[in-house]
């Protein structure tokens, strides 16, 4: 079977964000090291030989530069033993500013990560705090300086709008600072208010008030207009990239293809199935010691949720889905499994075709989740 990547999770924290939704625990040195020996038994138990040949590794969490720096040399060479890591073609970290000392700059170097993806959320410090992040502007400057003078230039930021108090102004200027930077990749993406976060509680208390839907529209398009104005693309609804720095490990979930998921709460995709580990941390820890298979629940793929999922996936890409790879992938037409949806979205200037695409129109990527119910098919 032809595994295109691997994910791995790392869900400790100094601090969690008040709206982070994503499998996640106050570090803890002694259940750290704890939690590491239960992920090498799995990744162990998961990866059928030594040296798995994947495409690209995506290290996230939580926040993988929590741990200390031996445990973190500890995790690098767990998964240079399990992965050929040399024949990746992308090998990233996730990160938070003031997280990354240079010891660990030079760890994540030296062991062939290539790309480093930073949540900086916002350049605000007043903001930061308000959404629970414990960094300050001038972190991102000290870490971004310090991975570049390892060679470490392939970097990522993350960006937040639609935020509590944040006006369009607002947003503008921390655009217009992260521009500054000149990095080969911005991804955005507008708050969503998650149940089991601290926004979910306050927002049910009346206490968090989102900005108006028109503000968080025009801080989109604002977003799209500014990145294009600096040579750095829009290649899906929320990242951008300058050519040749498209985040590979992405793309891999938007082209559908199949990747391992390792990890507390991770999800895996394998030919026929996806997979979502055990989320709370004793459990899973207890169970990928006893077995290597720390798996709560698999669901079987079938045909019909195949094809789904390859336009759900795929139309969130600015190029969309190509209509011959997915009659390579299915025997069938996009036009003959969708007749219903395709022609009615391409009428309300929802979705548009040229050259062998399917794609979302620019005011289909503002309506994108009313696009993909579209293409549910019945059973």
């Amino acid at each position: 079977m032809n595994i295109s990547s691997a994910y791995i999770h790392i869900p400790f924290c100094q601090q969690i964000c008040h709206y982070c939704d994503f499998t996640k625990f106050f570090y803890n040195e002694r259940l750290a090291d704890e939690y590491l020996t239960a992920l090498e038994n799995e990744i162990h138990t998961s990866i059928p030989r030594e040296k798995a040949e994947v495409r690209t590794i995506f290290v996230g969490g939580g926040t993988p530069t929590a741990l200390t720096a031996p445990q973190l040399k500890k995790l690098l060479e767990m998964i240079d033993a399990h992965f050929c890591v040399s024949n990746c073609i992308e090998y990233t970290f996730e990160a938070n500013p003031g997280d990354l000392d240079l010891e660990k700059v030079k760890l994540l170097k030296a062991y062939g990560v290539n790309r480093i993806s930073l949540g900086v959320q916002v350049f605000d410090d007043e903001m930061l705090e308000k959404i629970g992040r414990v960094h300050k502007v001038k972190d991102v400057y000290t870490n971004v300086n310090r991975l570049v003078s390892q060679g470490l230039t392939n970097i990522s930021i993350d960006l937040m709008y639609a935020l509590p108090g944040q006006s369009v102004k607002d947003f503008e200027a921390t655009i217009n600072e992260a521009l500054q930077f000149g990095l080969p990749h911005y991804s955005s993406y507008s708050l969503q208010i998650e149940p089991k976060t601290i926004f979910y509680q306050r927002y049910k208390k009346g206490k968090l008030v989102k900005p108006p839907e028109d503000d968080e529209a025009e801080m989109y398009e604002l977003l799209q207009s500014k990145l294009a104005g600096y040579g750095v693309r829009q290649y899906e609804i929320s990242n951008f990239a300058k050519p040749g720095y498209e985040s590979q490990h992405n793309l891999t979930y938007w082209n559908n293809e199949y990747y391992y998921g390792i990890g507390a709460g991770a999800h895996g995709y394998l030919p026929g199935i996806r997979t979502i580990n055990i989320r709370p941390l004793p459990a899973y820890v207890k169970q990928a010691i006893a077995d290597g298979r720390p798996i709560l629940h698999e669901e079987p793929v079938g045909l019909t949720e195949q094809m789904e999922e390859e336009m759900f996936l795929g139309l969130r890409k600015v190029e969309g889905v190509s209509s011959e790879r997915f009659e390579e992938k299915f025997g069938r037409s996009i036009l003959e499994v969708f007749q219903g949806a395709l022609p009615a979205l391409k009428e309300r200037g929802l979705l548009d075709e040229e050259e062998g695409y399917v794609f979302l129109t620019d005011r289909g990527r503002l309506l994108g989740n009313e696009v993909f119910r579209e293409f549910l098919l019945e059973r």
